[in-house]
């Protein structure tokens, strides 16, 4: 293969890693919405999730849309050593760090919205800090889901951010989640049968908006 030819090769995932904490506490937290679009992946796809030690997560492999296989994981390591667990997966099966794709949750994003990238740094989330510590890499494709901020952020205020993030969304916030998980099934879709970068395109441009999921229930 040609320089030319890595350039233009398509970025296709082939582990797909949402970020959380186990507990039955911290189910359907802001901070769990990694789990929860893996949950949707794997209703979706029919791809049955299952404890695995070796790779300290809830993992599942199968046949994604498209034909492509696609390994599906929730590291069961809490947030700060999600590393350990995506590097025992791509370690095993000999995954280059751009086959990974994490999907996790950024207060940066408002409530609505999704960002598809290529690579990137942390940005402060301590799950993606320790999977680019354990991966020695930035570049691999992330998914972040938007989960807005406290009210008091705007000022400066972070004494509620713990509560926030660690808080579960309310009744009208997870009706536009609802219609957010069912766009990243789309947009890992897009992704597995024509490559990331070409799913960008649609997954950066779509916000839902609270009257939106109204419409639908």
């Amino acid at each position: 293969m040609t320089e030319s030819d890595k350039a233009n090769a398509l970025v296709i995932p082939q582990l797909i890693v949402g970020l959380g904490n186990p507990e039955p506490k911290y189910d359907q937290t802001r901070h769990n919405i990694g789990f929860g679009a893996i949950d949707t992946l794997s209703r979706v796809w029919q791809i049955p999730l299952a404890e695995n030690r070796k790779f300290q997560g809830e993992f599942g492999e199968g046949i994604a849309p498209g034909g492509l296989k696609v390994r599906l994981l929730k590291p069961l390591t809490y947030m700060n050593r999600s590393g350990q667990a995506i590097q025992a997966v791509t370690s095993w099966y000999k995954l280059p760090p751009e086959s990974v794709l994490i999907i996790y949750d950024d207060m940066d994003l408002p409530l609505g919205k999704t960002r598809l990238r290529l690579s990137g740094s942390a940005g402060g989330h301590n799950g993606m800090k320790s999977a680019i510590a354990h991966l020695s890499s930035q570049n691999f494709p992330r998914l972040r889901i938007g989960i807005g901020k406290p009210k008091g952020a705007a000022n400066g205020d972070n004494s509620e951010t713990v509560s926030y993030v660690l808080g579960r969304f309310s009744a009208a916030e997870n009706k536009v989640m609802s219609l957010v998980l069912d766009f990243v099934v789309d947009c890992l879709e897009l992704s597995l049968k024509q490559g990331v970068e070409k799913a960008m395109n649609r997954c950066n441009s779509t916000t839902f908006e609270a009257n939106e999921a109204e419409g639908r229930y």
